[in-house]
């Protein structure tokens, strides 16, 4: 295939995810009421399940600030076309969601014709396992990040006399993006993996640097969290637990890497 024929192929891989996104969007768009008052407004609900959970930790740790008590969260529009535009994009976002794994197929479909069959081979699995990632890394925000984020930014005031009144935009921004962007930062495992497999990373590399990679997430998971103790380790300990996880894959990559240029040097020497 010459380029305008690879164009023209991807232009129909794009064209199909894009109608996947469109009718998860209408299906979402049915029940979007529904939707929005319990899934995008769930988290500013009290008795969200993240906060039943975490009082019943905090009796059992004995820890009384993991139980985040009442939500004081007032939400307004303030523009005519305001809730029909929302109604739309949480549709789109969801619907994105939704059909992320038909979209990384997609992806692959139009990848695959390209690489060699070592290289299909080590990619195996590789829709169902960034799927998974994308997933997790989702679930994470919306049931860990963001009732910590919505309680700590709904109760903060620095007066009694200012009201906490937040725009349904400011509140979706926040949702929407932190959702979506530690959905990508749970693919670090795939990542590291890829990485590992072409011999840029090395574990002996990861675990030199693992100091740093500490600080790093740390800071991220104060950027991410209200600024109390219990919060940022709620949010800090996945997201190390993930860089441990791609060390452990980054040396699993490497040894197969080693044993295959073993196999082809061996087989090089016999001829």
């Amino acid at each position: 295939m010459n380029f305008l024929d690879h164009i023209e192929a991807l232009r129909w891989h794009i064209v199909r995810s894009a109608f996947a996104v469109l009718i998860g969007a209408i299906l979402v768009f049915i029940k979007v009421e529904w939707i929005f008052d319990r899934i995008i407004l769930g988290p500013a609900h009290s008795d969200f399940i993240t906060y039943k959970w975490l009082c019943v930790l905090s009796k059992i740790v004995h820890i009384d600030s993991l139980c985040l008590g009442d939500i004081k969260v007032k939400l307004q529009n303030t523009s005519v076309t305001g809730q029909f535009m929302m109604s739309m994009s949480v549709s789109m976002m969801l619907g994105f969601i939704l059909v992320f794994p038909y979209i990384l197929w997609e992806l692959w479909k139009f990848i695959k014709p390209a690489l060699k069959p070592s290289e299909v081979k080590m990619a195996h699995g590789i829709v169902f396992w960034c799927s998974l990632l994308f997933f997790l890394g989702v679930l994470f925000s919306y049931y860990v990040v963001m009732p910590y984020t919505v309680n700590f930014f709904g109760n903060y005031q620095i007066s009694p006399i200012i009201q906490n009144n937040f725009t349904i935009d400011n509140y979706y921004d926040m949702m929407s993006n932190m959702t979506l962007a530690l959905g990508v930062v749970f693919e670090l495992p795939m990542l590291v993996y890829f990485l590992s497999r072409i011999g840029i990373l090395t574990p002996e590399f990861l675990r030199a640097k693992r100091r740093y990679a500490f600080l790093i997430l740390f800071v991220l998971a104060i950027i991410i969290a209200p600024p109390d103790v219990f919060s940022c380790l709620i949010v800090f300990i996945p997201l190390y637990i993930l860089f441990e996880i791609s060390v452990g894959i980054s040396g699993r990559a490497i040894k197969a890497k080693r044993l295959r240029d073993a196999l082809k040097a061996k087989e090089a020497e016999n001829e």
